[in-house]
């Protein structure tokens, strides 16, 4: 079961973008069918006969096979490809088509076309991560509902209107044009920075850290920088965060299940190889001449994961990277950890100052950590009763299990600081 859940999420991608390439952008439910029926064999016949050497080849054949039987059996009642047009007439063609498009370089390409053409510049932000995650990684609208905190119906509408506005453009996206690629890379970037965190801040109420969205993301942008021109100084800059962030993920979760801060993690725990991976990429984003958001907030990420202690925190360069990251992107949550590096930096009194200064700070009542570092603030001044208060305020807006307990206990430390 494990295995053919792995192999379903990172083939399915692959395999609906090569039928996809046959079968037009058009005929996408079809494709999505013949892949489905693919895995439903595989579910049938492995229990039996075990599971194949190389599983992915047989998913391939079978994949092949399924997409050659709706070819014969349709190719006179629908239209396909339009760029395939003629090939898709004879059938003396319609095998080596086939086999050409399930070719590894080819599979590659498709997937990249598929990716994006998920980010179709008609298309909502929230419509392409909803596309990625259901066409791309597999994902089926109740895990996406959950994943992005939305109800079912309402990331159904997503996907939806999404398949309808690719089937109108007629054909998959073209990799063979370097300016659309430089036209489309940025939203392509954006959309899987989301996702990425989705996985790792993500409001769901059943759990603190997707880290399985943290994978898909990571393994996306990988086959967005095997090709040459998405590997590019901000896409490297994306690379980085990530996997500066997910090296972390390690600590931020315990055992049992329970959020740990930044100041409490065990850092041992750490993956320091994706640390050197994630500083690798950091590097390559350098060759660029300009400094973007991910390189900004890949660079804060680096000093974190290169302190061995929470004392040995350079904040000082930390609230200069926010100072400048806040002219890029001033929204209330980077305003909100800036005034936390603050507090680092110069003490809890500022940090306060800087939290009550926020613009729009009105839009951070509903998120429990505002509340959080302001009762941590208030526990570093000794004012215990307001800790608490803040504290309770967190509690009431956190989002699952895991957040609960870890302001639970916060305001346990908070009343235990007031006993004599």
């Amino acid at each position: 079961m494990e295995l053919t859940e792995h192999l379903f999420r990172h083939e399915w991608g692959r395999m609906v973008g090569a039928v996809t390439r046959i079968f037009g952008v058009h005929n996408l439910a079809l494709a999505e069918d013949v892949v489905q029926e693919a895995f439903c064999r595989a579910t049938e016949v492995w229990p039996w006969r075990g599971v194949p050497e190389n599983p992915s080849a047989w998913l391939m054949a079978t994949a092949k096979n399924c997409a050659l039987d709706v070819l014969r059996r349709e190719r006179t009642a629908r239209t396909f490809a339009p760029d395939l047009g003629r090939l898709l007439e004879s059938e003396g063609a319609l095998a080596p088509v086939i086999e050409e498009a399930f070719g590894p370089h080819a599979m590659q390409d498709d997937l990249l076309r598929m990716m994006f053409s998920c980010c179709h510049p008609h298309l909502a932000q929230e419509a392409q991560v909803a596309l990625m995650l259901h066409i791309l990684c597999g994902f089926s609208v109740a895990e996406i509902a959950s994943a992005l905190v939305s109800s079912h119906a309402a990331i159904e509408k997503r996907i939806a209107r999404g398949k309808k506005t690719l089937a109108r453009s007629r054909r998959l996206f073209d990799v063979t044009e370097p300016g659309e690629f430089s036209s489309r890379l940025p939203a392509v970037d954006t959309a899987l920075y989301l996702l990425f965190n989705e996985g790792y801040h993500g409001a769901n109420a059943a759990f603190a850290v997707r880290t399985e969205l943290c994978r898909e993301a990571m393994r996306l942008t990988a086959i967005l920088l095997e090709h040459p021109l998405c590997a590019t100084p901000r896409t490297y800059a994306l690379a980085a965060l990530m996997c500066l962030n997910a090296a972390r993920l390690p600590g931020r979760i315990d055992a049992s299940g329970n959020l740990s801060s930044l100041f409490d993690q065990d850092r041992s725990a750490w993956d320091r190889p994706l640390i050197g991976e994630g500083m690798s990429f950091l590097e390559l984003s350098a060759q660029g001449s300009d400094a973007g958001e991910y390189h900004l907030e890949a660079a804060i990420a680096s000093i974190h994961a290169a302190a061995h202690a929470i004392e040995d925190t350079d904040w000082a360069k930390v609230v200069s990277l926010y100072d400048s990251l806040m002219t890029m992107r001033p929204t209330p949550i980077i305003a909100l950890n800036r005034a936390i590096a603050i507090a680092q930096r110069d003490g809890p009194d500022r940090g306060i100052e800087e939290i009550e200064a926020i613009a729009d700070a009105d839009r951070l009542t509903s998120y429990p950590f505002y509340w959080a570092a302001l009762g941590e603030f208030e526990l570093r001044r000794h004012r215990c009763g307001f800790a608490q208060e803040h504290f309770r305020a967190a509690l009431t807006q956190a989002r699952n299990d895991a957040e609960r307990h870890f302001f639970s206990q916060r305001l346990q430390a908070a009343q235990t600081a007031t006993r004599p």
